[in-house]
């Protein structure tokens, strides 16, 4: 038994041992299989890291290729840019230097043409002076010999005259009769020469067949002899008498400045008894009596002009060749006689049919200068807007519009008008006419008369188009007064060149002879306040030649000025006017009337500020204009701006001037000479001084890291300024000129905004943007750092906002939609809106002053006015002609700015009551009321 347990146990020690055994076997070959299969994941794995490495080593070499490829794209796109800008610069000043060589070469062919025509003139005087001094032959005058030729009875009552002798100059009258009657007497071979007593003996019965053509031909020389007179006579005297009307109209001027001058010296002594402290009113009125000083010494400088050249033109006596009338009519038989009185029948006949012509083609054509001129305009500024549109994101594209402005002369329609325009040459021969107001239709173009061709290839310059052309066809032949016959015929050689000694034809260097005074004149000589008095020219009555051409620039954009402007920019020395202006036609049912209006800009006007005395103007000239709104003059310009002014501000506060152009705001003291003392930038630098005023050219682009300001506002305390500058609107405390903080939240530019204050006395800044939004950011005591919105205003507008305007707690917003929203500021809701309240984009709002009225301006020139209360229209009038940028008020007029370069003064009509009609100086715009 203790084997058998023995053996039992030894076979079962060995068959765990085998179990073991074979256990341990599987799992050596476990893992033998999983070495196996280790070492191959890891012979697996040093290959993909080798691949891996490969890869991103070929992608950072990629990456380099891709930022070296960049760079060369880059770069070879600013250097492909730089070329293009250069060439395009090229080309702009190749063609301006072949422009300036054609006009050099139109300019001397005809000052060569002017010079042929005056050799030939001189070529014929010679010759007829040469056959009127040789005697004939005793054979050709048939006559064996030749008795002195005697005074007869005519001719010795001609000699008494002493005036007949003054007129003749070098001859007596008694040697001109003794040439007529010799010439006559070489012509009538058959009779004989005057005895002394001056009767004649009876002539023969039957004369030769030749006697008869010599008679007429005596009489049609003496008719032309007359007929040269007359014209010289003419001119001369027309000339006088409107010389003499523009020292009447000076002396009234004189007359009505000298009571004003009186009433302010009597306002100020009044001020000096009773409050003696107040230095300012004082000094303020001592200003204005200064101004009108030097308008009355202006006055009388042109009096003084006027008289010297009156008296110059009645001492002077021109060199013609032509007789005196008192000789050749006492040297006329009655035949002669008779044949000289029938001339002048008909020539007065067909002078009173031309007159009437040619006034009813003046008033056709001022209508069709007119219509072209506005829709001209309206192209342009729309072509522009739209371009402006564009260019915003394009650099190159600005510099490119501004390259074509500058070489087309869109922008140069305001520049200094020749002497040629204002219609002095066809005034110059529009005689006083009827006051009818038939319309001739005229058949066929006139033809343009040499001299006209002339005078235009001189003073017009570039090309014109084809409208232009005729245009100034149909001026030029008002200046051919007759074309056959017997008349005045102004394309003979003889009277052409007469009517440009007697009249001054303004071809260039032909003034009057005391003219040259104008280039020595002071600048309040350029003034044009005494001008205030003078009424509208009527299409209907004629006028003589002006007594100097005009040195001042205007403003009126007609298709004249643009074409006959000189190549120089108006003069710096100009002032502007406001003046008083008449009711237009349909202004009785009008909710406004234009009272007065502002000129003096030469580029559109963007924006302007008003007191209740002052007004400040801000322009695409680059200038702002402070203008006086008691005396209606301008008081300073505000000059050195880099571009556009297209903001302007005046805290009543500190009497400081702010006014925005590009990334500048420059900040006038208009209290010392209207000086800029300090720049403030976009990026909120502070610079002492004019930053501007050393550029000379208009800027296009702003420096690295500045923006484009679009618009300021002060806040009612006057301590704060906001600018709206990209996406936000910096904080400048004025007290220490000094940026303290930003607000933004706006994604586009903020184009408008505006300044109201809570029930706490804190700020409210409501904003506008081209991301269609209007935000509301209601400030702090402390103001510092990144404000966000209060309140953004639910929902958008459908465009970009371009006008806000508050009153209490209601907000008015106007945008590019052509749409108006009534916000309410308490309860942060849109109260009511009218999606097309104008044909064009909303561009500026404003409340008639003292009562529940809103006022909107579109770019199409309305104005119309809506009840506050209910949100309704009351009226509308037509403005202006061009886009209105601005409109502001005071406690008396409501201000409209305009692209017509003008600013017109409102007065609100309560309940369209019909006003009284004025002395119409000026009229634009045609008056509507809404249903």
């Amino acid at each position: 038994t203790m084997e058998c347990y023995t053996e039992e146990k030894a076979n079962k020690i060995k068959a765990d041992y085998e179990k073991r055994l074979r256990e341990m076997n599987r799992d050596l070959q476990k893992l033998q299989a999983a070495q196996k299969e280790h070492a191959r994941l890891l012979k697996n794995q040093s290959r993909y890291e080798r691949e891996l490495k490969k890869l991103q080593a070929e992608v950072a070499e990629m990456k380099k290729a891709k930022v070296a490829l960049m760079k060369q794209m880059r770069e070879e796109q600013q250097r492909r840019r730089l070329v293009e800008t250069k060439r395009n610069r090229e080309i702009a000043q190749l063609k301006k230097e072949q422009r300036r060589q054609e006009f050099q070469i139109r300019a001397l062919e005809s000052q060569k043409r002017q010079q042929e025509m005056v050799l030939r003139r001189k070529t014929q005087e010679v010759s007829a002076l040469r056959r009127l001094a040789k005697p004939m032959s005793e054979r050709v005058a048939g006559r064996a010999g030749l008795k002195p030729a005697m005074l007869d009875s005519g001719a010795e009552v001609s000699a008494s005259t002493t005036s007949s002798e003054a007129e003749s100059g070098a001859r007596s009258v008694s040697s001109i009769v003794r040439q007529w009657n010799r010439k006559i007497n070489h012509f009538l071979g058959d009779h004989p020469a005057p005895t002394v007593n001056g009767t004649r003996p009876a002539r023969k019965k039957f004369q030769k067949k030749g006697a008869s053509q010599s008679f007429s031909k005596a009489a049609r020389l003496k008719w032309q002899s007359l007929e040269r007179r007359i014209i010289d006579i003419v001119m001369q005297r027309m000339t006088i008498v409107n010389l003499e009307a523009d020292m009447e109209r000076l002396i009234k001027k004189r007359e009505e400045l000298f009571l004003l001058q009186e009433a302010l010296r009597r306002k100020r002594e009044r001020l000096q008894a009773e409050s003696p402290e107040e230095e300012k009113g004082l000094q303020e009125l001592a200003e204005e009596i200064e101004v009108l000083a030097a308008n009355i010494d202006y006055i009388n400088d042109s009096i003084t002009d006027c008289q010297a050249t009156i008296v110059q033109l009645e001492e002077t006596k021109e060199e013609l060749d032509s007789t005196d009338t008192s000789v050749v009519i006492s040297s006329c038989s009655l035949a002669e006689a008779r044949l000289l009185l029938d001339n002048f029948l008909k020539a007065s006949i067909d002078k009173g049919l031309q007159v009437a012509q040619k006034e009813a083609q003046i008033r056709l054509l001022e209508g069709r200068l007119r219509q072209t001129d506005m829709a001209g305009s309206s192209q342009n500024h729309l072509l522009l807007d739209a371009l402006r549109e564009k260019a915003e994101a394009h650099p190159e594209l600005q510099a490119l519009i501004y390259n074509v402005q500058q070489e087309n002369g869109y922008a140069s329609t305001d520049e200094e008008i020749s002497e040629f325009s204002e219609g002095s040459f066809s005034q110059s021969f529009t005689m006083k006419g009827s006051t009818s107001h038939d319309d001739f239709k005229f058949k066929g173009e006139p033809k343009l008369s040499a001299q006209m061709k002339a005078v235009s290839a001189e003073c017009l310059g570039p090309p014109l188009d084809i409208s232009t052309k005729n245009i100034t066809k149909s001026l030029a032949s008002l200046v051919e007064i007759k074309e056959d016959g017997v008349g005045f015929s102004i394309r003979d050689p003889y009277y052409r060149d007469k009517v440009s000694r007697t009249v001054s034809l303004p071809t260039r260097g032909s003034t009057f002879p005391r003219q040259s005074r104008g280039t020595e004149t002071s600048p309040l000589t350029r003034r044009k306040s005494y001008d205030r008095g003078q009424p509208i020219r009527s299409t209907d009555v004629g006028f003589t030649p002006p007594s100097s051409p005009p040195t001042r620039p205007r403003n009126d954009r007609n298709v004249f000025s643009r074409l006959t402007s000189n190549q120089s920019q108006g003069s710096a020395l100009d002032k502007g006017i406001i003046s008083p202006v008449g009711g237009a036609k349909g202004a009785r049912t009008a909710p406004l009337q234009c009272v007065s209006m502002a000129e003096g800009h030469t580029k559109p006007i963007l924006c302007l500020d008003a007191t209740d005395e002052l007004l400040f103007t801000g322009s695409k000239d680059r200038s702002c204009k402070m203008w006086n709104l008691v005396t209606g003059q301008e008081i300073a310009a505000l000059k050195g701006h880099p571009n556009n002014v297209v903001s302007i501000k005046y805290c009543s506060h500190s009497g400081l001037v702010f006014s925005v152009s590009t990334s500048y705001i420059k900040v006038w003291d208009i209290r010392d000479s209207a000086k800029c003392i300090r720049t403030l930038t976009s990026s909120g630098q502070v610079i002492s001084g004019d930053a501007c005023a050393a550029t000379s050219t208009r800027a296009i682009t702003s420096a690295q890291g500045e923006h484009q300001i679009n618009q300021i506002a002060l806040s009612p305390s006057g301590t704060m300024l906001y600018a709206a500058s990209g996406n936000a609107v910096r904080i400048w405390e004025l007290s220490r000129f000094q940026p303290i903080g930003k607000l933004t939240g706006h994604i586009g530019p903020v184009m408008c905004l505006t300044v109201t204050q809570t029930a706490s006395q804190h700020d409210l800044v409501v904003t506008g943007s081209k991301d269609h939004y209007v935000k509301m950011f209601e400030l702090g005591d402390c103001v510092t750092g990144t404000i966000g919105p209060t309140h953004n205003f639910e929902p958008p507008h459908y465009d970009g906002i371009e006008c806000l305007s508050i009153q209490g707690d209601i907000l008015f917003s106007g945008s590019r939609d052509n749409g108006i929203k009534k916000w309410d500021l308490d309860q942060q809701e849109l109260i009511q809106q009218i999606p097309n309240a104008h044909k064009d984009w909303v561009c500026a709002l404003a409340f008639v002053p003292g009562r529940p009225m809103l006022l909107s301006a579109c770019r199409a020139g309305v104005i119309k006015v809506w009840n506050v209360d209910n949100f309704t229209p009351i009226g509308e009038i037509k403005g202006h002609d061009s886009p209105i940028n601005a409109i502001c008020t005071n406690a008396k007029h409501i201000f409209t700015a305009s692209s017509d370069c003008r600013v017109k003064l409102w007065n609100y009509v309560p309940g369209l009551t019909p006003c009284l009609p004025r002395r119409v100086l000026a009229i634009k715009g045609r008056a509507t009321t809404l249903p």
